[in-house]
């Protein structure tokens, strides 16, 4: 069922466009917001350099098989309750609708935080390339306006567009990974590591931390189920996306990270600490050559260009679940025809990421670790508690609906995951200031998981009104499109399509 709005001679539609997305292109937007040269030429020497723990590639393969568990769950899932505000609407069938709604508005926040923190990377790593190139000193806000320029632009198109983008960048960047990995091995005084690959590292002091990083490597691998309302063919083209993505990044990050280590040596943490992002490409610069040194650099800007526009795509539509149901205004619950973008959705985060980027420079915050680091590590937090929290869903979820799934799917998988993820959670939050590269008590180690929580408390109380106050839109929470509530007035016969007249 799709429904349109008519308003004068133009129309608006509230569903998402059908049958635009296949596998590949699903794959493609999860691991554009991974973007892996982001997570290893920007995340982890940054991460390195902050908390002072190596350990980082065998937690990224850690955390691939416990979001591979979760996983099992998350697609079986996906094939009863198709939403593309996939957490907010798992956990609202799964625990109960103000829970669901206080983890909407956490994604909300979470997300956002990626895509906001994407644009001071993008402007704090561009700015001095463009002196270096071509003798410009330009202001990281006004590189990072350029950034957001785009995906304002691009957040209203046709998703179709934005794949095809996002395809183009990252076949380029992932090549790029894995040229400069293996560059990496061939590098004088290259010595194997094992620091890399030690699992003490994850349960030693800091540990926490690490998991958190690792965590930010993967997030976007969830949108799989997002897109379900734009995919064709969900019940396939869902868990095969998650799969594969779950297990190319997961060798991806490894391998590169674990090179870049090796070849950086016993002083890797002092490098990481003086050259931040550039680590990754000074490191094989001697085997690479300067074209694929400038060419690298390149790829690294796109790179956090198509991570913005993925997040972007993930919030937009967030909030135009959010408001399709009424738990948000409804204007941001439409969809231009013909494109099937969330408008008023992408509209609202292009607004969000402007006002942070003029926060941040009449301020004079550090784009790159007070926006970009501190941003990605905060925003990661806040999905991996939602991680773990869906996953308890699941199986409440299940324990009410066992029929469609076998007791792996529904309650072995999920049971194992939510342990897991619960006692990674625990590490987190008692890792803060290791994460953060602050002193315990600080502001950054309780303002972060003390948003989030009021955040949450926020959405909750807000859906106790509504439940009072408007008890149809509420019993309407996590339904999507087939709320009895959505908009509209009188239905084609036939046609499956209702249509109404706007108010105004």
């Amino acid at each position: 069922m799709s429904v349109i709005w008519s308003h004068g001679s133009g129309q608006v539609s509230t569903a998402l466009a059908k049958d635009r997305l296949g596998v590949v292109a699903v794959v493609f937007f999860v691991m554009s917001a991974s973007a892996p040269l982001t997570v290893i030429a920007g995340v982890v020497p940054t991460g390195l350099a902050v908390t002072g723990l190596l350990s980082i590639s065998v937690a990224f393969l850690a955390v691939a098989v416990v979001l591979a568990v979760f996983s099992v769950g998350y697609v079986a899932m996906a094939r009863h309750i198709a939403n593309t505000g996939a957490f907010y609407a798992f956990v609202s069938g799964g625990i109960g609708r103000p829970v669901g709604v206080g983890a909407s508005w956490v994604a909300l926040v979470a997300y956002s935080m990626f895509e906001c923190a994407g644009y001071g990377g993008f402007g704090a790593i561009a700015a001095p390339l463009f002196t270096e190139w071509l003798g410009l000193h330009v202001q990281w806000w006004v590189l990072a306006l350029i950034g957001w320029a785009v995906v304002a632009v691009l957040g209203v198109r046709d998703i179709a567009v934005s794949g095809r983008v996002l395809a183009t960048l990252l076949a380029a960047e992932t090549l790029l990974v894995v040229v400069f990995g293996v560059a990496d091995i061939f590098v004088a005084g290259f010595h194997a590591s094992s620091a890399p690959l030690n699992v003490r590292g994850l349960v030693g002091p800091g540990a926490g931390a690490l998991l958190v990083m690792a965590v930010a490597g993967f997030v976007g691998f969830e949108q799989s189920v997002v897109y379900t309302e734009e995919s064709r063919d969900p019940r396939r083209t869902v868990p095969r996306a998650t799969y594969l993505a779950i297990a190319l990044i997961a060798v991806l990050y490894a391998f590169a990270s674990w090179a870049m280590i090796s070849a950086a040596g016993s002083t890797v943490l002092a490098r990481a600490a003086a050259e931040g992002p550039d680590l990754f490409f000074d490191v094989a610069s001697a085997r690479v050559g300067s074209v694929a040194l400038l060419l690298g650099h390149v790829l690294f800007l796109t790179s956090l260009l198509a991570a913005m526009i993925s997040f972007h795509n993930i919030s937009a539509r967030y909030t135009f679940s959010l408001g399709r149901e009424g738990v948000l205004p409804r204007r941001f619950g439409r969809t231009v025809p013909g494109t099937g973008a969330p408008r008023n959705g992408s509209l609202a985060q292009s607004t969000l990421g402007l006002i942070v980027i003029v926060l941040y420079a009449v301020a004079g915050w550090d784009p790159l670790i007070q926006l970009f680091y501190w941003g990605g590590t905060g925003g990661s937090m806040g999905v991996l508690l939602l991680i773990a929290l869906t996953s308890i869903a699941i199986i409440g979820y299940f324990a009410r609906n066992p029929t469609g799934e076998d007791a792996w799917h529904r309650l072995g998988a999920p049971i194992i995951a939510t342990v897991l993820l619960v006692i990674t959670s625990y590490l987190a939050l008692t890792n803060i200031a290791t994460l953060f590269g602050v002193a315990p008590g600080s502001k950054p180690t309780w303002v972060v998981p003390l948003a989030f929580g009021v955040v949450a408390l926020a959405g909750a109380v807000w859906a106790l009104v509504l439940r009072r106050l408007r008890p149809q839109l509420y019993a309407d929470i996590g339904l999507g499109a087939n709320g009895a509530s959505n908009p509209g007035a009188a239905r084609s016969a036939g046609s499956g399509i209702i249509v109404t007249k706007l108010p105004w």
